[in-house]
């Protein structure tokens, strides 16, 4: 008989049964119906039909049984049916069938077979793959990666996938990492935990001993007081930053042929905690970085393959000879901020380093610049130690040097003597901020293009004094005792390509003559400058940033057609930058502004200015009225610090681009300003008055509309 979906078959034909409506998946065949010898009888679409929420299992000799919840049970017995049989074969089979719906009547669930078939899916299940596992409340983005970050787990997870090849668990409160668990891990390639609470005592030795791919482990952070005795051979990348190490062994960072960087900075290393073997086999390693640690001299048995080296922040009095003799790679060693003397370093102590560009050696207690630099050093920094000379003889091999920083030392008169840095002759920029100069150092280097000498005591500024640097375009003599009248007028004049000039702080009571034409930056606040003529200004188109605060001028000592002569002015002076622009506006108690669209007097420094343009800054002089003919291209004036005591009608006649208008702590009254004084400002947003004798309520112009200009909204 030719078989139909639904029907039930007999044992003999594999792989169908009782199709269940339920389920889309057909079951095993059904048991072996009773036909004489044992054979199998196709049972007619007309006989019983049973459905149920799993299927009928066989197993050898065993009983068959619904394997899930009943769901529904259909059965129908054709009396009359051609089909139905009273004989042999028709008992077994009725017997049969209510021997099977009886069990399904019975309350309960049966009790589970010894044997069950694990392969076969059950009703319900999907035939989709199983979604990833992923401990509770990390992310898992990917299937190699597992993310318990900041959750303040107190104990490791313990339902990490083995397939995890990035594991982080950074910013929680482990103590300690269980073997078990993460032995498991073998194929972790990168092992975060930084910023937790483990200690050496919850490292143990083994740990590591199962991750032979790990290649990045970041542990800073923690509580360590030893390193690890062992770390995987496969590593690149260690990290125990910031834990209390006192010791670590030969196999923590030995025999790594792969390792490139080892940090061990802010512990507690000393010299008896680091073996002389602590880098054998690991011969790749580029960054060590070992500062903030207890060390007294330069650790021994370096790997001869590293470009930087940090050794800041420790104890280090001394360079044993030849402690750096193979670091022939090294481009960067940091020693500052240790006790090194000059008995401490030898001519060979750097002359080995064929390769070093950057070498600091500030905050410690030189005397003398250091001997045998090679010819590959770039920046020296020497700054804030003890040296009283500079001789060129210890410069003399540095001839590739471009960056000397002496500031902060003791060199007086006789500390920097003529021709001394004639040796580098490729120096670009020389700082001696802080010593004891009382005059401009001569026959410095032709191409110098930097010169920084403020805090000094230079007094005098000779007509020859700068002729040997032509190129100079950075001058900054702030905070010296220059006075005017010991400032040759042709001082300035050999500077062709100066940019900008800084004479804060000093004595001058007038511009100084002979400026540059290509000068764009002239800072002279903080003098006693008394008078402004036009002359000294004369020629300068490409100035963009003056500052005049903090000295003594009146407005009676500005001459005529002074500011005519700035008219390109385009940049901030006195205290203004331009990153600052947008926050100019003071955070003192603020005066009030009244919009002339609205009714309401609002702070001042709520009104934000919506431009950076060209800054005047004239405060804290005596000036007793806003100076007339400013520059028409001006956009923001400071006027603050003043005795202003009377705003005219015309005061800004001439700056209708104005902007931001800052007058407090001046002299100004309730009525002190003209109603006038401010039409015509269209572009005005910001008038600060606060800090006066009285509150002064300042109406704003009307704005006027625009739409998006090209270039900005």
């Amino acid at each position: 008989m030719k078989a139909e979906p639904g029907w039930l078959r007999g044992a003999g034909d594999q792989g169908d049964g009782l199709a269940c409506p339920h389920h889309p998946i057909r079951p095993p065949a059904c048991p072996p119906q009773g036909g004489e010898g044992g054979g199998s009888a196709p049972l007619s679409p007309w006989e019983n039909r049973l459905c149920v929420g799993g299927w009928l299992k066989q197993r050898d000799g065993g009983w068959w049984r619904p394997l899930h919840r009943l769901q529904e049970v259909t059965a129908w017995f054709p009396l009359g049916s051609p089909g139905w049989q009273f004989g042999r074969v028709g008992r077994a089979r009725l017997a049969m069938w209510l021997s099977l719906l009886l069990l399904l009547l019975l309350p309960g669930p049966l009790p589970a077979p010894v044997m069950e078939d694990t392969a076969f899916p059950h009703l319900g299940e999907s035939s989709q793959p199983p979604p990833r596992a992923c401990p509770p409340r990390c992310s898992c983005p990917r299937a190699d990666t597992v993310d318990c970050d900041g959750l303040d787990l107190r104990v490791f997870p313990d339902n990490i996938t083995r397939a995890a090849q990035h594991l982080s668990l950074q910013n929680n409160q482990l103590q300690e990492l269980p073997y078990n668990e993460l032995s498991r891990l073998s194929d972790l390639r990168t092992l975060n935990l930084h910023n937790n609470l483990i200690s050496s005592e919850g490292l143990p030795d083994e740990a590591f001993e199962s991750l032979t791919r790990l290649q990045h482990i970041y542990v800073a952070h923690n509580k360590l007081s030893v390193a690890p005795q062992f770390l995987p051979r496969s590593l690149r990348v260690a990290d125990l930053a910031a834990n209390q190490v006192m010791e670590i062994f030969p196999l923590t960072f030995g025999e790594k042929p792969a390792l490139r960087s080892v940090y061990l900075h802010n512990n507690q290393l000393s010299n008896a905690g680091l073996p002389p073997d602590a880098f054998h086999g690991s011969e790749a390693v580029t960054t060590l970085s070992l500062s903030s640690n207890r060390l007294s001299y330069l650790p021994p048995s370096l790997p001869p393959s590293l470009e930087r080296l940090h050794l800041q922040n420790n104890l280090i009095s001394k360079v044993p000879r030849g402690a750096l003799s193979r670091q022939t790679q090294l481009r960067e060693l940091y020693l500052q901020h240790n006790q090194l003397t000059d008995s401490g370093l030898d001519a060979t102590t750097f002359s080995k380093l064929r390769s070093l560009e950057y070498l600091d050696l500030s905050h410690n207690k030189l005397a003398t610049v250091p001997a045998g630099l090679p010819a590959t050093l770039a920046i020296l920094h020497l700054g804030r130690n003890r040296i009283q000379r500079v001789e060129a003889a210890r410069l003399r091999g540095a001839r590739g040097l471009r960056y000397l920083l002496l500031q902060h030392n003791a060199l007086g008169s006789s500390g920097l003597p003529a021709g001394a840095l004639r040796p580098l002759r490729g120096l670009h920029t020389l700082h001696l901020y802080g010593n004891g100069l009382d005059r401009m150092p001569l026959a410095l280097p032709r191409r110098l293009r930097a010169l920084v000498l403020p805090h000094n005591l230079v007094a005098t500024l000779g007509a020859r004094d700068l002729a040997t640097t032509p190129g100079l375009a950075e001058l900054n003599l702030a905070y010296n005792r220059l006075a005017s009248a010991r400032v040759h007028h042709r001082a300035f004049r050999p500077l062709r390509a100066l940019r900008s000039l800084d004479l804060a702080g000093n004595q001058l009571t007038r511009l100084p003559e002979g400026l540059p034409t290509s000068l764009r930056t002239l800072r002279l606040q903080r003098n006693q400058l008394r008078a402004l003529e036009p002359e000294p200004l004369a020629g300068l188109d490409q100035l963009q940033e003056l500052s005049l605060a903090h000295n003594r001028l009146r407005v009676g000592d500005i001459g005529p057609g002074t500011w005519h002569e700035l008219q390109a002015l385009q940049v901030r002076g006195g205290l203004v930058s331009h990153a600052d622009c947008p926050q100019a506006v003071p955070t003192a108690p603020p005066s009030l502004c009244l919009p002339s669209n609205s009714h309401t007097p609002r702070p001042c420094n709520a009104i934000k200015s919506p431009h950076c343009g060209p800054v005047l800054d004239l405060s804290h002089n005596e000036l007793s009225f806003v100076p007339p003919d400013l520059p028409e291209a001006l956009e923001e004036l400071h006027l603050q610090g003043n005795r202003i005591g009377h705003v005219g009608p015309e005061a800004f006649l001439s700056t209708p681009r104005l902007r931001a208008l800052f007058l407090r702590d001046n002299k100004l009254h309730m009525t002190s300003i003209a109603a006038e004084a401010f039409l015509g400002l269209m572009h005005l947003r910001v008038v600060d008055t606060a800090g006066n004798l009285e509150q002064v309520l300042v109406r704003l112009p009307p704005t006027v509309l625009r739409g998006p200009q090209a270039g900005g909204p």
